[in-house]
C-alpha cells in the first residue's frame, strides 16, 4: 500500500491510496470465501464449492462491490493508523482507479484534530481556598432542619415574613399589557422570606391578607435566566388565599434523636459542620481544577475540526431537550422564554461548546505527554466498585459491555490526568 498525505486545511486531510496486489489477492480471496457460503453451485454442497467456480456463477456486480468495500475499509484504516490521524468525521470516498482485482486506488478526504501545542502547564501553580464553616452556616442548616418538621397553623392575619402563603398570580409587561410567558400561576405555594422569586416579588405581599388582591411592579434583573426579561418592567396582580404561620420545631435533644443518630444538639452541630466543611472542601476541589483546566486550554493552542464542535452542540442541545421533559416544557416553549430562534439559541452554545472540545482535547494530549495510562487491574476495580452500588443484575451485565469499559476507561484516563495536573499546580490554602 502506497499512502500520499494532502493536508487541505488544519483541521481537513485528503489522502490518496494505492493497494499493491498483494492485498488486492488477499481481499478478493476473503470475499469469495464469504460468498461460498452461500452460493449454490449444481453438483456441489452449499458452501463447499471452490472458489474459482463460486467467483464463475457470482453475480460481478455485487462481486466487485463487496471487493471494493472491503478493500477500501481496510486500507482506509490501515492509512489512518500508519499516519497517525485522529479522525473526527466519515471519509468522503472517491475511487480514481479501479480495475477488477488488480488496480485499486481512491482518496478519503476525512475532518481530524490539528496540530495541539501545550503550554508549560507544571510551571502553572493555584491555590485551593477553602472557605471556613462558620456558626452562621450551621444554624441556617438547623433552621431548615426545623422548619421541615414545624407545626403550620392556619391564620385569618396579615401575611408576613416566614409564612407559607398560598397564591394566584398573573404578570404582564408593564408598559405593553401582554402576559409574560411562565409569568402566571395558581394555588401557588410560598414561603416568605425564602427569596425563591424575583427580587421584590416576595416583599410586595408582606401585610396582605387572605382574599386580598394586590398589583404592583417590579423590575427583573439584568442576569435573569431569560433574556428577554431581562431589566424589563412587569406588573404583577396577586390575590393572597390561604396564610399559615410557622411554628419550627424545638431544637432540643429530642429532635437531634429524630433527625439522625444524635444523643444530643451538641452531636447534630458537630456533624452538621463536618459534612458542610468536606462539601466545601469539595467545591473547592472542583474550584481548582476547572480554572487550571480553563488556564491551560486557555493557553494551549489547537486546530479544531468545525465537525467536533457541531457534536458537542448536538450534545449540550440533547442534555438540554432531556432537562425540559423533566420540567414539562417544549423545545419550542424554551426557546420563546429565551426570546431565541434555533439557530440563535444554537449559536449562543458555540464558545462554550469550543472550551469543552478543546479542554478535552487538550488533556487528552497531555495524558499523552505525561504517558498516564489505566491499567486493566483499576479499570477492573472501578467496575467493581460501581457494581457494588447496583442490586440490578441487568445494570451490573451492562457495565461489562466492551463499549461501556471504554468510556470508565476514558473517565479514569482524565481522572488520573486533572490529578497529575493538580499535583503541579495546588497549594492549599485554609
Amino acid at each position: 500500500m502506497q499512502t500520499t498525505k494532502n493536508h487541505i486545511s488544519p483541521t481537513k486531510v485528503e489522502l490518496t491510496v494505492t493497494a499493491d496486489q498483494a492485498f488486492l489477492d488477499k481481499v478478493k480471496d476473503h470475499v469469495l470465501g464469504d460468498l461460498a457460503k452461500n452460493v449454490s453451485v449444481a453438483g456441489f454442497r452449499k458452501g463447499h464449492a471452490p472458489k474459482a467456480i463460486v467467483e464463475k456463477n457470482a453475480n460481478p456486480d455485487s462481486l466487485q462491490q463487496q471487493f471494493l468495500e472491503h478493500a477500501i475499509n481496510d486500507l482506509y484504516i490501515e492509512a489512518i493508523t500508519a499516519e497517525k490521524l485522529r479522525v473526527t468525521s466519515q471519509p468522503e470516498v472517491n475511487v480514481t482507479k479501479f480495475v477488477p482485482f488488480t488496480t485499486l486506488e481512491f482518496k478519503a478526504t476525512v475532518d481530524v484534530v490539528g496540530k495541539i501545542t501545550l503550554p508549560d502547564y507544571n510551571a502553572i501553580k493555584m491555590t485551593k481556598t477553602v472557605e471556613p464553616t462558620t456558626d452562621k452556616d450551621v444554624t441556617a442548616v438547623l433552621d431548615d432542619l426545623r422548619r421541615r418538621d414545624a407545626v403550620k397553623t392556619e391564620v385569618q392575619r396579615a401575611a408576613k415574613d416566614g409564612d407559607d402563603v398560598v397564591i394566584d398570580f398573573k404578570g404582564v409587561d408593564a408598559k405593553t399589557k401582554e402576559p409574560i410567558q411562565g409569568g402566571a400561576g395558581t394555588d401557588y405555594p410560598l414561603t416568605l422570606g425564602s427569596n425563591t422569586f424575583i427580587p421584590g416579588f416576595e416583599p410586595a405581599i408582606l401585610g396582605m391578607k387572605p382574599g386580598e388582591e394586590k398589583t404592583f411592579d417590579i423590575t427583573f434583573p439584568e442576569d435573569y435566566g431569560a433574556k428577554e426579561l431581562q431589566k424589563k418592567k412587569a406588573s404583577f396582580t396577586v390575590t393572597l388565599k390561604n396564610v399559615r404561620e410557622v411554628e419550627p420545631a424545638k431544637l432540643d435533644d429530642a429532635f437531634a434523636a429524630k433527625v439522625g443518630p444524635f444523643k444530643t444538639v451538641a452531636e447534630l452541630k458537630a456533624d452538621i459542620k463536618k459534612q458542610l466543611q468536606a462539601e466545601k472542601d469539595n467545591q473547592a476541589q472542583r474550584t481548582l481544577e476547572n480554572n487550571l483546566l480553563a488556564e491551560i486550554a486557555e493557553k494551549a493552542k489547537a486546530d479544531i475540526p468545525e465537525s467536533l464542535i457541531e457534536d458537542e452542540i448536538d450534545r449540550m442541545e440533547d442534555e438540554e431537550r432531556r432537562n425540559l421533559v423533566y420540567r414539562g416544557q417544549t423545545w419550542q416553549e424554551h426557546l420563546e422564554l429565551e426570546g431565541k430562534t434555533a439557530k440563535e439559541h444554537r449559536e449562543g452554545l458555540r464558545e462554550s461548546a469550543e472550551a469543552r472540545v478543546k479542554t478535552g482535547l487538550v488533556l487528552g494530549e497531555v495524558a499523552e505527554a505525561e504517558d498516564v495510562t489505566v491499567a486493566e487491574a483499576e479499570l477492573n476495580e472501578r467496575i467493581k466498585q460501581l457494581k457494588a452500588q447496583y442490586n440490578d443484575k441487568q445494570m451490573q451485565a451492562e457495565l461489562d459491555k466492551p463499549e461501556n469499559r471504554r468510556e470508565l476507561r476514558s473517565r479514569l484516563l482524565t481522572e488520573k490526568t486533572i490529578e497529575r495536573l493538580v499535583g503541579y499546580a495546588a497549594q492549599t490554602s485554609k
